[in-house]
This record gives structure tokens, sequence and C-alpha cells, in this order.
């Protein structure tokens, strides 16, 4: 079987597991606060263009997005997100069990506006009774999307601004942020995030680490105690340095940047072939997961010797799944899944 559903199947790159293995009985401080994390936090400052920034490694993107949210909204707020973003559809109450909602809007390929962020605002303290329902306190959005659709450029810088007008932080879930950044569509830069949001992450678990997640805390007042609020959820790691070392070696000499556009190669590759057949797409995708809308016929054909994810269902005889690549995706293995598109 050659899988495709999702893209942390394989372990760690090559280098990280070296690094592992040669730096295994050197003697560290713990909980984050040794060399190779801040060696990690010096090249992310050096990458986003500002020695300000607060940097911390957390293990998964579950546990990121509860500790950064929980650590912005005050108890009677909620967190503004598209309906199909990753903390409403795919993390199992993770943000509600802090005790905050999530106040989903409608999403166009994934994305919500600067425009329905502040509808929602005003709709909201209009409201004769706001003071009886949950306050807008931040926004969430991530990229790609959970459709692997991008924001642009402009509609960052537009929703931004509308954001720190109505003093809503913006967070930007980066779980795949690598393969944003390297997508032929993409018009935003890693030091464009330092000035276009307060919070965001360089995902590492589906991008070459074993595991691993780094926050980036732009805005000034929202760095203090921040290590508390990681403690209290859990997510200090003891043996932090197990993170910094797998960023480290990632943002070293660009490795990361690179495996991530390997990915994006193949998934166009991917993407091309099921347009040739005329098998229309979800959406288009720039990135790195793509999600062609089949027959039961074509999916059950596919599915003896390929592993993807149904996505949906539109009805008993038409399916959107997704194919997803990763930064290990062989080239064989794409290439065999092309030739089989066109037998379809």
């Amino acid at each position: 079987m050659i899988r495709f559903e999702c893209d942390y199947q394989e372990g760690a790159h090559p280098l990280i597991l070296k690094r592992l293995m040669d730096t295994n009985w050197e003697q560290t401080s713990g909980y984050g606060e040794d060399v190779f994390c801040e060696n990690a936090r010096n090249i992310i400052r050096k990458i986003c263009e500002n020695h300000l920034l607060d940097i911390h490694f957390l293990v998964g993107g579950t546990q990121t997005n509860t500790t950064v949210i929980a650590s912005i909204l005050k108890p009677y707020q909620g967190v503004i997100a598209a309906d199909c973003g990753h903390i409403n559809v795919h993390e199992t109450g993770a943000i509600e069990s802090t005790g905050h909602k999530v106040i989903a809007l409608d999403s166009i390929n994934g994305k919500i506006s600067a425009e329905q962020v502040e509808t929602y605002y005003n709709k909201h303290w209009n409201d004769a009774n706001h003071e009886h329902i949950v306050q807008p306190g931040m926004v969430y959005i991530s990229q790609p999307t959970e459709l692997g659709t991008l924001y642009s450029k402009s509609e960052l810088m537009t929703l931004y601004s509308v954001c720190q007008r109505l003093n809503l932080p913006l967070y930007i879930d980066g779980a795949r942020l690598g393969y944003a950044l390297m997508s032929p569509e993409n018009t935003i830069s890693i030091n464009d995030l330092a000035k276009l949001c307060d919070v965001f992450y360089i995902g590492g678990t589906k991008i070459g680490a074993l595991f691993g997640e780094a926050i980036v805390i732009v805005n000034e007042n929202l760095k203090k105690d921040f290590r508390y609020m990681i403690k209290q959820r859990g997510a200090l790691l003891a043996k932090g340095r197990i993170l910094g070392l797998q960023f480290e070696t990632l943002l070293k000499d660009n490795l990361y940047f690179q495996i991530a556009k390997h990915a994006i190669d193949m998934a166009m590759l991917i993407q091309k072939a099921f347009i040739e057949k005329h098998i229309k797409l979800h959406v288009l995708s720039p990135t790195n997961q793509q999600f062609p809308i089949l027959t039961r016929q074509q999916k059950d054909t596919l599915a003896q010797k390929y592993a993807f994810e149904l996505w949906e269902n539109i009805n008993d005889d038409t399916f959107i799944v997704r194919f997803c690549t990763s930064w290990a995706t062989k080239e064989e293995h794409v290439k065999a899944l092309i030739d089989d598109i066109k037998k379809l």
C-alpha cells in the first residue's frame, strides 16, 4: 500500500536522526533552556528579521493551539475562526476544553475575510444583549488553510489591519507553513508573517521533524508569563533540547524550505494528472493537499493500491477525497499514482 492520507507518516529527516545520535550523550539544561533551543531561536529571529521575537518550542499542533489561544483570551472570550478551521473541526473540542468558544464563520475556499471579522465584531457589540454572549477576543487562521489554499499578502494585510483596529490579536496556525511558503502561488515571506500577525508558529511535525512546533510571539503584550501557560498546559517538555535541536537542524542551510518544496513539486504533478484526466477538484489547492472529486468506482479502484483520506460524501456515488504529499514523498510513488490516474 502506497500512502498519501497525511503528511506525518514518516519518522524524521535523516539529518535530524544523525544529529540526535551525535549529541545523545551531551548534558544540557532542561525545559528549553539549552544551547540547541537558543541556537534555533536565533536562526528564527534572523530569518524573520526581528531580534525581539519570543520563541517557544512545543510538541504538537493541538497542544500549541490550545496553549496559545488560552493564553490570549479572557475567560468570557472566544476565538473567531473559519467554520472549516482546524481548531473547529479536527481538535476534538480542545479549545472548548479550556473554557473558550470557537466562533465559526462561513468560509470560502477555507478562508475568512477582514470584512467578515469586522461584521461579526460589530454585530456583537451592537447587540443590546452582548454581555450575555461570548465576546470575540482574537482571530485564528491557518496558512495554508484546511483546504490547502493560501491567504495572499494583500488579504493578510487587510485582515491584520482590521484586527489591530478592533484590538483582536491575530494568530496564524503554521502546521504546514513550509508548504505554504514554497507554493508557487505564495506571496507571503516568513518575515512578512512576523509583521502581519501577533503570534504564529512554524510547523515541524509535518515537515521533517519527529515532532515539534516553534511558536513565534511578535506582540509584546502577549510575551509576559507565556512559559507559565506552557507549564500549566502540560506542554513544557523536560528534554526540550530535542525540540530545539530539530529546528536548529531544519532551519540551518534552508533544509526546511528545500524539503517543503519537494512536497509541493510532488503535489503539483498529482494535481496536473487529475486535471488532465478531466477529474474535477474540490478546490484548486496550490499546496501539498489535493482534493479530487471521484466517483465510487474511481475511488474504489485507487483504494486497492493507495491510502488516501475520504474528505466528504457528496452523494452515494460521488466523493471528495484528499491526497497529501510530504517532505518524504517518493517520486516513484507519485509516478505510479499518475499512471493509475490515467487508467481511470
